[in-house]
């Protein structure tokens, strides 16, 4: 069934917030004991990698456009997807969000490999006064992330203390090779005063810890720890050379092909990310975090049937979080014109505990468009009841009565989202749309 322009649209902004609970999605391979063939824990946790981009619970202002678009930026961030996550915070930018904005937009650049934009956003930080030191990362990353070896490394050398520039000079030192000199250099950032810093130093130096556990431990397997804590730190694109040399050297590297499919996922190199983690896949079929990835890589070639699949591999298989499946089987249903299919996610969604309010309008949104507005209702109806100062949800209340021929409850469906916010136009023409 081919879903309408009008439903489709909504249905996939509504997938923009959903699911707080991906604070801890976006590698989600710690379940695997088994990397590298031997114990590693964590494996590519971001829940301490990833302080600057973790939405809190804590209530903003829904009129306060840099922050509204900086928590949307944030919520693609989470989930990898980098694009979105630029425009948002370039929405940010613009709305005068100030140096917050130009960071977080500066390290959605980098992640896209737009170094161009990323020197204009270090020029703009500048000029908004930005310290010192954080302009020297930032400038010395861009220069990493160039090749410009030897001009990052003048620019750190040159820079005053701080754990900015030990950190800069940790990261200089991995790629290199330089191993003892990377482990001295993340221990001043531990011992230093920024947190985010002490959180990536930290990751960086539990690979170091994990390889002393093994003695004999390959340099191929510590090039593999140090790459998948790059990853965790946001710093795929220096990890992907250091994974190139372990799949060159030794093809059936497993887990060293997921850490690259994921990283060059990450950084928009969507047919590459394919090939390697159909690799990991003719490694080890059952392994649901390949499953997964390769199901978004898929989706970012839209491939949308095979996205499924893989998908509703992953699900039996036992990928969690189990949400964060069905969210993109919804997503890639709707693409696939498959309303059914989505509905089905969402139906499951709604019936979560932690179920957000996005998934109900999901669910309410594809039952209209199946015509399955009894279904709506009631669904939109419990919306109300568990979010009863959500604007949103009564204006949702009022389209399923509307298409339910319940007239009066829709016009006060709507009046009470105006209640709550009077700015609400679009409530406000549906009233008067009524008859």
């Amino acid at each position: 069934m081919k879903i309408p322009a009008r439903v489709l649209a909504p249905v996939i902004l509504a997938l923009v917030c959903a699911i707080a609970l991906i604070a801890f999605l976006w590698w989600q391979l710690q379940q695997s004991t088994s990397v590298l063939n031997i114990p590693l824990p964590d494996f590519l946790s971001t829940q301490t990698a990833q302080p600057k981009t973790t939405p809190t619970n804590s209530p903003i202002d829904p009129y306060d456009t840099a922050l509204v678009a900086l928590r949307q930026g944030d919520l693609f961030a989470l989930r990898g997807e980098w694009k979105d996550a630029q425009e948002e915070y370039e929405n940010a930018v613009k709305a005068e969000g100030g140096l917050p904005a130009l960071r977080k937009l500066a390290q959605a650049q980098l992640q896209r490999r737009d170094i161009n934009g990323a020197r204009a956003t270090l020029k703009k930080m500048r000029s908004a006064g930005a310290r010192s030191e954080d302009l020297v990362l930032l400038e010395s990353i861009i220069e990493l992330r160039s090749g410009e070896l030897r001009k990052a490394q003048t620019l750190l050398e040159n820079a005053a203390e701080s754990p900015q520039k030990h950190y800069g000079l940790a990261l200089l030192a991995v790629i290199q090779g330089n191993h003892e000199i990377a482990k001295a250099e993340l221990q001043q950032v531990v011992n230093g005063w920024e947190p985010v810093l002490r959180s990536y130093a930290r990751t960086l130096q539990s690979a170091y810890d994990e390889f002393v556990l093994f003695p004999d431990g390959s340099n191929l397997h510590l090039i593999t720890l140090l790459s998948r804590a790059l990853a965790q730190n946001q710093e795929c694109e220096l990890a992907l050379p250091l994974l190139v040399q372990v799949t060159s050297a030794q093809d059936d590297y497993r887990d060293a092909w997921i850490v690259q499919g994921y990283c060059e996922l990450i950084t928009e190199r969507s047919e590459e990310a394919l090939v390697s983690l159909e690799q990991a896949y003719n490694l080890d079929p059952q392994k649901p975090e390949t499953q997964y990835f390769l199901a978004r890589a898929y989706a970012a070639l839209e491939q949308h049937q095979n996205a499924i699949t893989f998908l509703e591999y992953a699900l039996v298989n036992g990928f969690e979080p189990k949400e964060e499946v069905r969210r993109l089987i919804a997503t890639e249903a709707l693409e696939n014109g498959d309303a059914q299919l989505a509905l089905e996610q969402y139906d499951a969604l709604t019936r979560s505990d932690d179920a957000s309010f996005e998934m109900f309008e999901g669910f309410i949104t594809a039952s209209l468009a199946l015509g399955n507005t009894e279904e709506a209702y009631l669904k939109a109806q419990q919306a109300t009841e568990r979010w009863p100062q959500n604007a949103s949800a009564f204006e949702l209340l009022g389209l399923a009565c509307a298409e339910t021929d319940r007239t009066e409850e829709a016009r006060r469906a709507y009046e009470t989202a105006l209640e709550i916010d009077p700015l609400r136009d679009d409530a406000r023409k549906k009233i008067e749309e009524l008859p």
